[in-house]
């Protein structure tokens, strides 16, 4: 990957805070016209630094508002578990978040819920879907931070 220079890293920036904002109003605050912003945009789109651009929801007004960690550990370590349980999990909308971990958990999943019941109802999918070693569910009391924002000073 070419290191981005200082336009690419501010037009970034910009998109991360709101993905909305016209070209040209974003070549204005980082001091370019609008076709080599645009240009800019479009090539770190063809690059796949910009993934894709949506519109964050609310979960406390989607009636999602609970959040659950949940740590898997299997002592199963092969392809077609593997796949079996990427398959499950990738079914299963209330799973935000999914990870392949390193240390005591293999897998670290962020699922979100209106409560409980609703998710003792995932649980009950992921234990019946795949051979689990150990679950292992931690509520989360309160949101102190969230960004989708990625630090953009190491590109």
């Amino acid at each position: 990957m070419e290191r981005l220079d200082r336009f690419d890293r501010q037009i970034l920036g910009i998109l991360q805070e709101d993905a909305t904002v016209p070209v040209a109003e974003i070549g204005e605050q980082v001091g370019l016209t609008s076709t080599p912003c645009w240009r800019r945009v479009q090539k770190l789109e063809e690059s796949g630094i910009i993934r894709k651009r949506v519109a964050l929801l609310d979960p406390a007004k989607l009636n999602v508002g609970v959040t659950v960690f949940v740590s898997v550990r299997t002592n199963q370590h092969n392809v077609k578990w593997l796949k079996t349980f990427h398959g499950l999990v990738a079914s299963i909308p209330e799973v935000t978040e999914f990870y392949r971990m390193a240390g005591d958990t293999d897998y670290l999943l962020r699922v979100v819920v209106p409560d409980i019941a609703a998710y003792d109802a995932v649980y009950k999918k992921l234990i019946q879907g795949a051979e689990l070693a150990d679950v292992s569910s931690s509520f989360a009391m309160e949101q102190i931070k969230y960004t989708t924002a990625l630090p953009l000073d190491y590109a």
